[in-house]
C-alpha cells in the first residue's frame, strides 16, 4: 500500500544524477509524523521541487547545446499523478507514494522515500 508524502521525502528523477527532497510548505496544516503533508499540487519547481544534481535530459536544450550534463533546473508544469484516491487534504488528493510527476524534459520523477514511515493511503 503507498506511504502518505510529506515534507524531506526523497525524490529522484530518471534524467538527474542526484536525489533532491520534497518541500512542502507548513500552511497545509496537516502534519504526519510533526512535517507537513503532500498534496498533488506540491509540483512547483524551485519551490516544491529542488534540483537533482545534474541534467542530462536528451530534449533538454542546455544538455543539447553543452552536448554533456548540465546543472538541474527543475522544470514540472503539472500536478503529480496519481494521487491519493480517498485521502484528501483541505480538498486536494494527498501525495501517494506511488505518484509520479514529469519534467517538461522528459524526465519521470518519483517518490523514493515518502518521509515518513507510518501512514499508509489509498
Amino acid at each position: 500500500m503507498p506511504q502518505q508524502v510529506s515534507s524531506g521525502a526523497q525524490l529522484r528523477c530518471t534524467f538527474g544524477t542526484a536525489p533532491s527532497q520534497l518541500v512542502v510548505t507548513p500552511d497545509k496544516r496537516v502534519d504526519s509524523e510533526k512535517r507537513p503533508v503532500a498534496t498533488v499540487m506540491d509540483f512547483v519547481p524551485q519551490k516544491n521541487i529542488m534540483p537533482f544534481g545534474m541534467c542530462s535530459a536528451p530534449s533538454n536544450p542546455q544538455v543539447q547545446a553543452a552536448h554533456a550534463p548540465v546543472p538541474c533546473i527543475p522544470a514540472t508544469t503539472s500536478p503529480w499523478t496519481p494521487g491519493a484516491s480517498k485521502v484528501m487534504v483541505g480538498k486536494l488528493p494527498s501525495l501517494s507514494s506511488n505518484s509520479m510527476c514529469t519534467c517538461m524534459w522528459a524526465g519521470q520523477i518519483t517518490v523514493q522515500n515518502a518521509g515518513q514511515q507510518t501512514v499508509s493511503i489509498t
